[in-house]
């Protein structure tokens, strides 16, 4: 049985995961994933008790109870890089022993929620409105990285989505990953759209927003707000679906993104103040879970 060096599995002294700081016994099955480190502490508000309460950098983790379920909520930052390591590292939790440094002959299988927040890229979806990524579009390069993505890829979406939108960017090829379709089946139900989200890998230039920078496709936007494939168009932008999505498939765990859409990039507008909403959308996951 390989043993897993410290270079590449790296322990903290007192027995937890490097960046989260979590031990594997403070870590549940169904797991929340926020970007927000303050967003933990709302969710875990709903809790009916607490075990534990970490925090290292952008990563803040509450383990608690809700209503009976052992639910764990993570903050992992902004973007699929921050992904990379915190599901990893969660993974690491579940399916390496620590003191061996080995691979735990029986697989433990988590359940994962990333709710955040979006922009909408269609009529259809308005600020306001839950959508859950059925399909993850990756502007990130991050799932290239893993031997084997192709079996967690969508060939045939990747190469109409690149006709279709005339890829001018030059270095990066989009992917595209479903998220785990039971777990699609138990969160969304008449109240969430389910669609297609584009996880871009930063906020201004890779969303198509222009400040004092040129972009080198001015009009990728309006050709992704066009793009229809056998019916299915995109439908929102955020930064981290798609590495969650693909990683978590390649790794056997269930993975899906819920977003509350905040920002309305077909019609130029903004909700700044969108708590009330992103408060129903965790009650809503927290009771599907």
């Amino acid at each position: 049985m390989q043993t897993i060096p410290e270079s590449e599995l790296i322990i903290n002294a007192d027995g937890s995961a490097f960046h989260l700081h979590l031990k594997p016994e403070q870590l549940a099955d169904r797991i929340v994933l926020v970007g927000d480190p303050s967003r933990v502490t709302t969710v875990a508000s709903y809790f009916d008790n607490q075990e534990c309460e970490v925090s290292s950098r952008e990563f803040h983790t509450i383990t608690g109870t809700y209503k009976g379920k052992r639910i764990t909520v993570v903050s992992h930052g902004i973007g699929t890089d921050n992904i990379d390591i915190v599901l990893n590292e969660l993974d690491a939790l579940a399916n390496i022993d620590f003191a061996t440094r080995t691979v735990k002959p029986e697989f433990r299988q988590l359940t994962l929620v990333r709710v955040g927040t979006s922009g909408g890229l269609q009529p259809f979806t308005p600020v306001g409105t839950y959508v859950a990524a059925e399909k993850s579009i990756g502007f990130d390069g991050v799932l290239y990285f893993y031997a084997n993505s192709e079996k967690v890829r969508d060939i045939a979406y990747e190469k109409e989505l690149i006709n279709q939108l005339d890829w001018k960017l030059t270095g990066l090829t989009p992917y595209v990953v479903s998220a785990d379709h039971s777990l699609i089946e138990q969160i969304t139900r008449n109240d969430i759209i389910r669609g297609v989200t584009i996880a871009a890998n930063g906020f201004y230039g890779p969303q198509g927003r222009k400040l004092r920078l040129p972009l080198a496709d001015p009009d990728l936007n309006s050709k992704i707000e066009t793009f229809n494939y056998n019916g299915s168009h995109i439908t929102n932008f955020e930064m981290e679906s798609s590495s969650l999505a693909g990683l978590s498939a390649l790794m056997g765990h269930r993975a899906m993104t819920v977003c509350c859409i905040i920002a309305g990039r077909v019609n130029q507008d903004m909700n700044t103040e969108y708590k009330g909403s992103i408060l129903n959308l965790i009650e809503t996951v927290l009771d599907r879970i």
